[in-house]
């Protein structure tokens, strides 16, 4: 078990800094800087939307041409850079030669992230300034100004951390920052993550991190839109002196730190009241059961019921029918559990079995759903496709926020 912490000290050999550029009309922090002492290995996950911003491009094709020797990523807040066409692309690089100049790396040794108000173009004055000022702040300790920086509606800066101890005996750190709070789904959301390293692993890092999105990024949803932005990067520089081994902790932590990024986005949903666990189990396969839990999690219905404290369990149930999976109904059992509950059955409510619901007490459901934290269980008795998806309830804020995310 990796011990992962909600803050972050530092990562010796990788230096950082949260900067205001102008870019936030408030005066917030707006441009983050992660620059690494030494070359690093890197892996980059991407949205799936067919849709896809300038830097999401720009990355996927450096990642492609140089994974061995990045050395810096910018992030800015405010503006997604996307759907910019070849101005946008032209602007993603032009930040990239900036970072370089201003930091002595090579301009193929930058990556970009942006995050923010799709269709409208880098206001690049702001942006050099924010590098300017960025490069000059640079120090190990700034991690929590990086993390805020970054924010768009989150409430709340999402950092994760863990120090380990390499096969070879090293001492070294994982830690990664996160945004996002709306416009999350699974198979990537509107999230941004960078996991950095000072340890060095001998074996590819991207299956690593695909795996480590699979049960993390990829088990996510507030509302059920995918983003054209997202990314996740893995940087690893070995400057530590840690050499791990494909079976040492190292996957593990990279593993914990993504999950704890992941669910942090989910609790800080936007207008979220209610942290709910879903697990399904009993599906003909795993990939059957998750996309019978991603039906259940981006329901509306369901969702809604959630935040009205309405035991409504037959819209669960109806939303795991309407899934393209066949169920049975007469073969499905379905539990509410107080808390985050992910394995068994006890302590949790039995509400619907044999196609009809139980002799369940209103007033105890009731009692459950009022928890700022619910779980459910749905066993499908089809087979032994288990998957665990988390989500968050629907509320009027959320309704709010989107509804003049412009203005």
């Amino acid at each position: 078990m990796v011990d992962v912490l909600p803050t972050i000290v530092s990562v010796p050999g990788f230096k950082v800094a949260g900067v205001h550029c102008g870019l936030k009309k408030n005066g917030a922090l707006d441009f983050a800087l992660v620059f690494s002492d030494a070359p690093c290995t890197a892996a980059g996950v991407f949205t799936t939307n067919r849709v896809q911003a300038a830097p999401v491009l720009v990355d996927m094709e450096r990642l492609k041409a140089t994974p061995d020797r990045i050395r810096a990523v910018a992030i800015n807040a405010g503006c997604a850079n996307a759907c910019t066409g070849q101005q946008g692309i032209d602007n993603a690089l032009q930040t990239a030669r900036w970072v370089a100049e201003y930091t002595g790396c090579g301009e193929d040794e930058v990556l970009v992230m942006s995050t923010g108000v799709i269709g409208t173009q880098l206001p690049m004055d702001k942006i050099k300034r924010g590098v300017e000022l960025a490069a000059g702040a640079l120090g190990e300790n700034h991690w929590e100004a990086a993390a805020r920086a970054i924010m768009t509606t989150d409430t709340r800066p999402k950092m994760a951390s863990a120090a380990l101890t390499a096969a070879n005996g090293q001492p070294y750190q994982i830690a990664g920052i996160a945004k996002g709070a709306g416009m999350i789904a699974p198979n990537m959301a509107t999230m941004l993550g960078l996991v950095v390293t000072n340890a060095r692993f001998p074996a590819p890092l991207q299956p690593l991190l695909h795996a480590a999105a699979e049960q993390s990024f990829n088990r996510i949803v507030v509302d059920g839109d995918m983003s054209t932005n997202d990314t996740v990067l893995l940087l690893s520089n070995g400057q530590s002196g840690a050499l791990e081994t494909p079976v040492g902790q190292y996957p593990d932590a990279v593993r914990a730190v993504s999950r704890k990024l992941a669910l942090d986005i989910v609790r800080d949903g936007e207008g979220a009241t209610k942290f709910i666990s879903i697990l399904v189990t009993g599906a003909p396969d795993e990939a059957a059961a998750r996309l019978i839990a991603n039906t259940i999690a981006t329901s509306s219905l369901v969702k809604t019921a959630f935040f009205g404290s309405d035991a409504n369990w037959g819209r669960i149930v109806a939303a795991a029918g309407r899934s393209g999976v066949p169920v049975n109904p007469d073969q499905l059992r379905l539990w509410l559990f107080p808390g985050e509950t992910t394995t068994g059955t006890e302590g949790g409510l039995l509400l619907f079995e044999n196609g009809m619901p139980t002799a369940y007490r209103e007033e105890q459901a009731g009692d459950i759903m009022r928890l700022p934290s619910v779980s459910i269980r749905l066993d499908c008795g089809a087979g032994d496709g288990a998957a665990l998806v988390w989500t968050c309830d629907l509320s009027a804020e959320y309704v709010a926020i989107n509804a003049d995310y412009r203005s």
